[in-house]
């Protein structure tokens, strides 16, 4: 393993206080419990958006904390969820008394803990409710998980009701929306190499080098199917068609498209895929008149890509357009 830490049991509190330091203008950092919100929290009579799970995905989530996205982010151990307390400390900071929305990936750990957090801060008299990520349409009817896992659509969905909450909507209006962006966004990803967790030492899983893995989650969870690597034409179809029929996608529709690494793939290599994916939605009819590409939601430094398609309405659009500061994501 070879990595740029000191002990692999600091990680996440080192990379925390690096933050702090790089970015003092815009966030405020807590090591103890874990956890990092807007430098102006709480901001008042403003609903305030909270979302986390484990570490390794960075910039997902503590990246998107600023104006116009997260008030605060509650980052767990690497891939593991963080506990109820840390959620219950980082929405009393973030709360500015107009009530919280939670953004939860669908894992296990995230929906119970986070379940837990918020009947916590309920009983202290904090509005709370909360939206489930569940984009990855590589999981299908799987005993395995707990269903679809959240995954690129969770970054379209906390800059959207981030601009919805900056506006000053309530509560159950950003809710409200948040379920319409969750409901119209679909996701899938490709692996061609694990990630490695430091305090394991040694990669997630093995792949030969002429091996690909489809619909991966980003865990390293197993995908679809594994099959012999091929060229961007091939890959990029093999995570789009699902995607497209799931929903389904269908002529004239118009979808904001995100190109993701998935931490290892450099941006050539993804800004090929994604002028690959658009001529395949134009010959099909499908209008892209919103795009996101980089490194978003990573898997430490898995090599691999992910796709999402949300389909767009005028409102999802000009929330999308609306402005937003954050460490990882302005305009």
């Amino acid at each position: 393993m070879k990595k740029i830490i000191n002990d692999p049991a600091d990680v996440v509190v080192d990379a925390l206080r690096g933050m702090a330091a790089a970015h003092p203008d815009l966030l405020w950092v807590r090591t103890d419990p874990a956890f990092v919100t807007r430098s102006d929290s709480p901001v008042r009579d403003k609903v305030a958006l909270v979302s986390g799970g484990g570490s390794g995905h960075e910039p997902l989530h503590v990246g998107f904390v600023g104006t116009g996205m997260l008030d605060a982010a509650v980052p767990g151990p690497v891939f593991t969820s963080p506990t109820p307390d840390a959620v219950q400390t980082a929405v009393r900071e973030a709360d500015g008394g107009a009530g919280t929305l939670l953004v939860v990936k669908n894992y296990t750990g995230d929906v119970l803990n986070f379940e837990t957090a918020a009947e916590l801060v309920q009983a202290e008299d904090v509005g709370v409710r909360t939206v489930v990520v569940r984009d990855d349409v590589a999981v299908r009817d799987s005993t395995d998980t707990a269903g679809r896992r959240g995954v690129g659509g969770t970054v379209l969905l906390e800059k959207i009701i981030g601009a919805a909450a900056e506006r000053g909507r309530d509560l159950a209006d950003c809710h409200a929306t948040a379920q319409r962006v969750a409901e119209n966004v679909r996701s899938m990803g490709v692996a061609l190499s694990a990630p490695t967790v430091p305090h394991l030492g040694e990669p997630s899983f093995t792949l030969a080098e002429e091996e690909m893995e489809i619909g991966i989650g980003i865990h390293g969870e197993p995908g679809r199917e594994r099959v012999g690597l091929e060229s961007a034409d091939g890959i990029v179809r093999r995570l789009l068609e699902p995607v497209l029929e799931d929903l389904p996608f269908r002529e004239g529709d118009q979808v904001l498209l995100f190109t993701n690494s998935m931490g290892a793939t450099p941006l050539s290599e993804l800004y090929l895929a994604h002028g690959i994916a658009e001529r395949m939605l134009a010959d099909r009819g499908v209008r892209v008149t919103r795009r996101l590409v980089g490194p978003y939601v990573t898997s430490l430094e898995m090599r691999g890509m992910s796709l999402t398609l949300l389909k767009l309405d005028e409102e999802l659009t000009r929330l999308w357009d609306d402005p937003v500061r954050t460490p990882a994501l302005t305009w």
